[in-house]
């Protein structure tokens, strides 16, 4: 088996046998011809489509599951795992969740009769607790966003499947090249693929893997029946990012190594959050199922500071949500990507008006350091 970062350069290479193009081909077609025989593989982009399937295939086998569906979007992709319930179904996440996940289970689903608790998944006992026996979904993400909270996939998985629950992980900041969360036990791993897969911040995508050929099908069957399909173009832009994904992804975690020692030193800055920077408990949590700590980085500025103010003063990060793309952005979580949480809860989990969320790029450190130097000297 080659390595990954092989894998990566080759995605879609063996997509065209009539002709062997190197790049794989974009098929636009909405619809394809079909014999007396009847339907071919292909006859309506909704249900599959050429460029598509070779994106799944190749995330399915870099992931190490049996099946990849793509959307349009990562929230898409979190939908098609959330239309597996049912009616007085009970789901656990993350308290920290992103904000568009918890607005999804709390606007959308409570309305079909899902309920949810929300609770600090790094703390086993109160996982180990909020089981029901009608839960049937555990959802996590680790590191957590925006707080970077790390939490023992592995032990989770364990319980969520005592009681008869999937597990399903938010692998967004870590991607299958730092944490391998099928390895580590989880039935389904979800992607913005808009992020750190494509790179490029120039599409929208979302994916999610499944451990066994049956829950493959289900989510498959999902999409299908939803539609919300990605793109032929967006799914070549996606394969195009994954060619160069450990080259950005590399640089992006040196950086950001670099930066998280910076804040953490700085005395303009209150605390900074960085897998590398928890206790040392969390640390060699994190060493265990993750070999690296990734690009991700927040801090809390102090009281006085304005947030606004403070990203103004910025020339090379841009403030802009999103985020593993080759620019670094800076985001406020307290106003912009978990604005839907309600106030006392984001206080009470950490998320302040100060809270500032860093997504390091491929720019030189030097530079970056010296950017948020420059912001800090209020």
């Amino acid at each position: 088996m080659w390595h990954r970062e092989t894998q990566l350069a080759q995605v879609g290479i063996h997509a065209d046998p009539s002709y062997g193009s190197v790049s794989a081909p974009i098929y636009p077609s909405v619809t394809y011809q079909h014999g007396p025989e009847g339907l071919g593989p292909f006859d309506y982009s909704r249900t599959g489509n050429p460029t598509r399937g070779a994106l799944a295939e190749a995330l399915a086998s870099l992931e190490g599951g049996a099946g990849a569906s793509l959307f349009s979007s990562g929230m898409a992709a979190i939908h098609a795992i959330a239309a597996t319930l049912k009616q007085g179904d009970h789901v656990v996440l993350t308290e920290d969740v992103y904000g568009g996940t918890y607005r999804l289970f709390e606007d959308t689903f409570t309305k079909f009769g899902i309920s949810t608790t929300y609770v600090n998944t790094r703390s086993l006992s109160q996982v180990r607790a909020s089981m029901r026996p009608n839960t049937q979904l555990v959802f996590i993400e680790s590191p957590s966003n925006p707080l970077l909270q790390v939490s023992d996939i592995r032990a989770i998985s364990g319980i969520a499947h005592e009681s008869g629950a999937l597990i399903a992980v938010d692998n967004t900041f870590m991607t299958f090249l730092r944490q391998r969360p099928i390895e580590l036990g989880a039935d389904l791993v979800v992607y913005s693929a808009t992020k750190y897969l494509a790179g490029h911040n120039d599409v929208l995508a979302g994916a999610v893997i499944a451990r066994d050929p049956k829950r493959a099908e289900q989510i498959a069957t999902i999409a299908n029946a939803c539609g919300g399909a990605l793109s032929p173009i967006d799914s070549w832009l996606v394969m195009r990012g994954l060619k160069t994904l450990a080259l950005r992804l590399n640089q992006q975690e040196s950086s950001a190594r670099q930066i998280a020692q910076f804040l953490d030193n700085h005395p303009g800055v209150v605390r900074a959050y960085y897998p590398d920077l928890g206790t040392d408990e969390d640390i060699a949590l994190h060493q265990r199922q993750a070999t690296g700590p990734g690009a991700m980085v927040s801090f809390q500025l102090p009281a006085h500071v304005d947030p606004g103010y403070f990203s103004s003063r910025l020339r090379c990060i841009l403030p802009a949500v999103s985020l593993g793309g080759v620019e670094s952005l800076i985001t406020h979580p307290y106003t912009e990507t978990h604005r839907e949480l309600p106030e006392a809860i984001r206080i009470a989990l950490g998320i302040h008006p100060g809270l500032m969320r860093l997504s390091v790029g491929i720019e030189h450190p030097d530079d970056l350091v010296n950017d948020l130097e420059t912001a800090l000297s209020l």
